[in-house]
């Protein structure tokens, strides 16, 4: 825990906040600084002004995941700061009660900026948030139909490509997915799909009960396409920490015939990036 860094950060966030930022009405008593006091945070998120002051003078004990939490609320911050102050308590910040399925603007333009790559974001159901063209160009039907889903795609039979390395891939969504289970227990979208897999397909109910542990990595398949033939790609892996997503990027070795492949397929596909 750094306390000290803890008491700034604390100090910092609640001078740059007023009354009206947060819906308190304020009185005619005088105010020797523009931003909250201690006592109207300390209300806000729940706690008393004791333990407050304490945490600001890098006097108080650590703080629980519950208090860390009401702080953050009550000082408005952002998802970023929110991480970085469960960071300096020495903690792990928890994610929200459900999966993010939004594509945050930037992410939605760096997708727009690499014409030559094809882009997906997945969210932490292995649902496709958002794609580029060369994207769906590549992947075609794959991407319709309203939110596809790689897990289903991999585990119920929906997939259009022979494609080497499905194995290690299944053993990759079936991690990604027990991870999505513990951390976001009350989703609902998650715990059908979760029922659907465990209800249609042995193999998913044979890998999740192995446990397997994947983190994103560099992974190179071939795919036999069903319209322009056989790929060797390469896949690599973004992470966007803050929303939980990944953002997949598929491209081929410089001047193989997959990377013509790509290429010409780039120069065919117009439009913008769904998201």
């Amino acid at each position: 825990m750094a306390r000290q860094e803890l008491a700034r950060f604390l100090r910092d966030r609640r001078a740059g906040l007023r009354p009206h930022d947060i819906g308190l009405r304020t009185t005619g008593t005088a105010r020797r600084t523009p931003g909250l006091r201690r006592e109207e945070v300390a209300e806000l998120a729940h706690m008393s002004v004791d333990y407050y002051t304490r945490l600001e003078q890098a006097r108080g004990p650590r703080p629980s995941t519950r208090i860390l939490d009401a702080m953050a609320g009550a000082l408005r911050l952002t998802p970023a700061e929110r991480s970085h102050l469960f960071r300096l308590a020495g903690s792990s910040a928890p994610p929200g009660g459900n999966a993010v399925r939004q594509v945050p603007a930037h992410v939605a333009h760096m997708l727009q900026r690499l014409p030559q790559t094809a882009a997906i974001v997945t969210d932490a159901a292995y649902g496709v948030v958002a794609w580029n063209p060369l994207a769906r160009a590549l992947l075609g039907g794959d991407l319709s139909g309203g939110t596809p889903n790689l897990a289903r795609r991999r585990f119920l039979g929906r997939d259009r490509f022979e494609s080497s390395g499905a194995e290690e891939f299944g053993h990759i969504v079936v991690a990604r997915l027990r991870r999505s289970a513990d951390r976001y227990p009350q989703d609902p979208q998650l715990a059908e799909l979760l029922a659907e897999l465990h209800a249609g397909s042995e193999e998913f109910r044979r890998i999740w009960q192995l446990r397997p542990v994947h983190a994103p990595r560099h992974r190179t398949k071939t795919v036999e396409h069903p319209d322009v033939g056989r790929l060797r790609l390469n896949c690599d892996v973004l992470l966007v920490p803050e929303e939980d997503l990944e953002v997949v990027l598929i491209t081929a070795d410089p001047r193989s015939s997959a990377s013509r492949t790509l290429h010409r397929l780039a120069r065919q596909t117009t439009g913008s990036v769904r998201a």
